[in-house]
């Protein structure tokens, strides 16, 4: 795992940890003094902040393929290899990606493209036909009931799938430009990656 995610992982469990105190103090508060009602909007108020903190999602790879642009080799595509941390309901429809190279800043939207891997390249799928430079799509890797492709939701944390997208043309990525890239999920947490261009010394790479 790379610096970002071990410390993304730590803060959450540090969250949870912290969380996990406040309850037991309260509990015994509560017990005390409080009646059945209160206990119930306070537990209510529990599993909402315990659904927030543990929805977050990984990014396990990152990778990119450069192309032509104007007698230029730049990177136009982008695909992020992706699974939530814990097992929960995520509902990826309403996930939104916000990309900021600096200078402009953009959101991406899902706009229904999710669709098995099968025996077909990441960046030679047929989806990318779909993706226009506004929106993004899924290709599922690993997910076991197709609960991404038949119902736009991450549900157990060994489902996989690479995030794609197209970047609108004036924000493709020549060699070392940076471009920092953030997953907005409905509920949760914040997973933000900074992309830079290598030397284009091949088609398909994979960002550090």
């Amino acid at each position: 795992m790379g610096k970002s995610i071990i410390t993304g992982v730590t803060t959450v469990i540090l969250f949870i940890s912290l969380l996990l105190i406040g309850i037991i103090v309260a509990s015994v508060i509560s017990g005390q003094t409080l009646g059945t009602t209160t206990n119930h909007n306070y537990n209510q108020m529990i599993e909402e902040t315990l659904d927030e903190i543990s929805t977050y999602i990984l990014i396990k790879d990152q990778n990119g393929k450069f192309r032509e642009i104007d007698g230029e080799q730049r990177i136009d595509k982008i695909a992020l290899y992706i699974t939530p941390l814990v097992s929960q309901e995520i509902n990826m429809s309403q996930l939104t990606i916000q990309l900021n190279n600096g200078e402009t800043v953009m959101i991406l939207v899902y706009d229904g493209n999710a669709e098995n891997l099968e025996s077909k390249s990441i960046f030679g799928h047929p989806i990318w036909n779909n993706m226009n430079g506004n929106n993004f799509g899924f290709i599922s890797i690993i997910d076991l009931d197709e609960s991404l492709v038949s119902y736009d939701t991450f549900n157990d944390c060994s489902d996989k799938a690479y995030v794609v997208f197209k970047l609108p043309d004036d924000m493709t990525l020549g060699k070392h430009e940076k471009l920092a890239v953030s997953l907005f999920p409905s509920v949760g947490i914040t997973r933000t990656t900074i992309l830079k261009a290598p030397l284009p010394m091949t088609s398909v790479i994979t960002f550090e």
